[in-house]
């Protein structure tokens, strides 16, 4: 696969308006425990989960023989904020430690790990490095951060930026110039501004609460970036899918009403491989979530139609998103749900041949 972006603990320091889920937040004593905890149990198997290889063939590089060229692919780390201490030394570098063993860096895997960056310092990018990333995602640079608006991000950026080139990071927009260490370790900064693919703010989470999504019916966050679009080529470019800190998989980071199925109990490819080929799955492949219903009776003016909601202040909305959550809700949930006790039953059954086999 191209990426994955993995989602490693709902704890955060921020309770931003703009989140896309509400679980991030902060936490104390006794709820602050137990994500830790869930992370911390769940995510060895997660990773144990993931493919042999996170790489991708570019079909804009072809090679002369035939085939393409082959490239390596990303492991996103997230929360949550994963700097927060209980979260930083409980999960997330342990979850770098056990990333790096499964993906040395002779695979040129990209581990990068997602921060606001009000909380790093010399001392953790140090940390953060020795043990094994490779970029530093900075993802709080817009207006919905209190106390990032506007001009009072600069004094972050600029202290950031100045740690940053002084370990040696290079921005993930600078082209490396011949002769110059190309396996440097980058950084980037976006934050949800107009300019970004995010900057309608996605239907969801306190977002929705608060009435910040200004997407219309056009805006099909499907077929942007970290949308469900390729989700399903995972041996090409722009495959990506999300994971969350129970270890359930979506096609998006936006998170359909249910999930593909869970790395807690199957193997990310087991997973993507049985929803090859399925109409409605195939639909999200394409970036066509109107076309997800087709084989169900619905057409794309069904699916239009129920893409129709109120927003909590009452205003008239209109977006993919919330016809994809009515089709998932009204169709696509007990689909999925025997897909995956298919899949378990033929795990089952090998199981069960094997042990026969060595008996």
């Amino acid at each position: 696969m191209e990426a994955i972006y993995y989602v490693m603990c709902w704890a955060c320091h921020r309770r931003c308006r703009h989140c896309y889920d509400a679980r991030y937040r902060p936490y104390v004593r006794a709820e602050l425990r137990e994500v830790v905890e869930e992370a911390v149990r769940n995510s060895p198997r997660i990773i144990d989960n993931l493919p042999d290889a996170v790489a991708y063939l570019d079909p804009t590089k072809p090679l002369p023989g035939g085939g393409y060229a082959e490239r390596a692919g990303r492991v996103a780390l997230s929360g949550g904020e994963l700097l927060i201490d209980p979260v930083r030394e409980a999960v997330l570098y342990p979850g770098l430690k056990r990333l790096r063993a499964r993906y040395p860096a002779a695979t040129r895997v990209k581990l990068a790990v997602q921060t606001t960056g009000d909380l790093l310092t010399e001392r953790i990018l140090d940390e953060l490095l020795e043990h094994g990333a490779d970029v530093v995602n900075v993802s709080g640079m817009d207006d919905f951060h209190v106390g990032l608006e506007g001009d009072k991000r600069r004094p972050l950026v600029e202290r950031l930026v100045r740690m940053f080139e002084s370990r040696g990071l290079r921005d993930v927009a600078e082209r490396v110039p011949p002769g110059a260490n190309a396996g440097a370790a980058r950084y980037m900064f976006f934050g949800a501004t107009e300019d970004q693919w995010i900057g309608a703010i996605w239907p969801r989470g306190r977002a929705w609460a608060n009435g910040l999504s200004r997407a219309g019916i056009t805006d099909n966050f499907c077929a942007r970036q970290s949308g469900g679009m390729n989700f399903l080529d995972r041996r090409y470019a722009g495959s990506e899918v999300a994971v969350d800190p129970a270890g359930n998989v979506y096609p998006c980071c936006l998170k359909t009403r249910a999930p593909l199925g869970s790395l807690l109990e199957e193997r990310l490819t087991d997973i993507l491989d049985s929803l090859a080929g399925h109409p409605a799955f195939e639909a999200i492949n394409a970036g066509r979530p109107d076309r997800m219903g087709l084989t169900y009776g619905w057409s794309v003016d069904d699916f239009l139609a129920a893409s129709v909601t109120t927003t909590p202040e009452g205003r008239d909305y209109r977006n993919l998103c919330i016809g994809c959550d009515r089709f998932h809700e009204r169709v696509l949930g007990p689909v999925i749900a025997e897909l995956r006790e298919r899949r378990l039953a033929a795990r089952r059954s090998d199981a069960f041949g094997a042990q026969r086999a060595a008996e």
